[in-house]
């Protein structure tokens, strides 16, 4: 298996991560168990939560995936895992009040004390990568930057990253961690898929002329390119639930991802699938972990089971044929131009 460097750092991670936000909500502690174990047997090294996991967080359950998480890393030799948290932080709308941490905004206060949180729940003295959720809306990047070095000056962190956030927004911190000499953000978690492309421009030539890396979430775009709400309008998943919701961000997210265009186009993704025998969640991850500024793609599961297909695009690399078909999927119906 290819092991790849984030950014500038010395963490060499596999180039798929689990992702847990799922567990506690849609999976149970047992489960959540054996997905772990499934892939780190499968050689994954890199392994990403949040203080607000589960999704969608709820006052009850913030925090509950971490100590899962946690409770699993007593199994297993800490030094052979890279291990990567975020603080919450911004009112970005996103998240469902009340946050039990109480976070609004990523000041200095707020930094620290929620990576003792996060140490305390994943039973461990260190983090690999400490990200920011959200990009700030209220206090100064300067403030969080000052806060983030702290941290990696202790010894708590290794590295920082940020998370949802623009070319402008990124290129912002890292001015200000270079002429004030501080830690600088190693990696951006941006969505990023078949059905969301826009992080192949700005954020492409920031990471390649920066030198940090993109770790893509959601290579299925929410499940869609699965296949599963071609099948059924009303199959069982996030997006589902999300249409449905009280959250007016979470509303706007699900119509954005499901809807006639991103349906037909995942038809048209299903049969060139099919045609290169090739299960379409494969095809799907294979193709978000291709690009030379992506560091390692961050997969979900409710079931060990469910890894097989997104285990199965570790070694995968996608054919020029095969690339030029779902750029022409894409090309037609997701961006057609007149």
């Amino acid at each position: 298996m290819e092991y790849r460097y984030i950014g500038r750092s010395g963490l060499r991670v596999s180039p798929i991560c689990l992702g847990t936000m799922t567990f506690a909500s849609q999976c149970d502690e047992k489960t959540a168990f054996a997905i772990m174990d499934k892939a780190y047997d499968a050689g994954i090294n890199f392994f990403d939560t949040a203080e607000l996991y589960p999704v969608p967080p709820t006052e009850e359950l913030a925090g509950i995936t971490e100590e899962i998480v946690g409770r699993w890393l007593k199994t297993k030799a800490r030094e052979s895992l890279i291990l990567a948290t975020k603080v919450a932080g911004a009112a970005s709308g996103w998240f469902v009040p009340p946050i039990r941490h109480g976070l609004t905004a990523i000041d200095r206060f707020h930094i620290e004390r929620a990576v003792e949180g996060s140490l305390k729940r994943l039973g461990t003295d260190y983090i690999d990568l400490y990200q920011m959720h959200w990009p700030d809306t209220v206090v100064p990047i300067e403030e969080s930057m000052r806060a983030f070095d702290a941290l990696v000056q202790s010894g708590k962190v290794r590295y920082i990253g940020t998370s949802n956030d623009t070319a402008r927004g990124t290129m912002k911190s890292l001015m200000v961690s270079k002429y004030e000499k501080l830690a600088r953000f190693e990696s951006i978690q941006n969505n990023f898929s078949l059905l969301n492309r826009r992080d192949l421009t700005e954020i492409a030539q920031l990471c390649r002329e920066e030198k940090i890396s993109l770790l893509p979430y959601s290579p299925l775009g929410g499940g869609v390119l699965s296949g599963k709400y071609n099948q059924s309008a009303n199959a069982a998943g996030r997006f589902s639930d999300y249409i449905q919701s009280p959250n007016k961000r979470q509303r706007l997210m699900a119509a954005r991802f499901l809807n006639d265009k991103t349906l037909a186009s995942t038809q048209e993704y299903l049969r060139i699938a099919a045609d290169a025998g090739m299960h379409p969640v494969t095809m799907a991850i294979a193709w978000s972990k291709q690009f030379d500024f992506v560091a390692s793609t961050i997969i979900g599961a409710t079931s060990a089971e469910q890894l097989n297909a997104s285990l199965a695009a570790m070694d995968v690399t996608l054919r020029g044929d095969i690339l030029q078909k779902l750029d022409e999927v894409h090309a037609k119906i997701l961006y057609p131009m007149g």
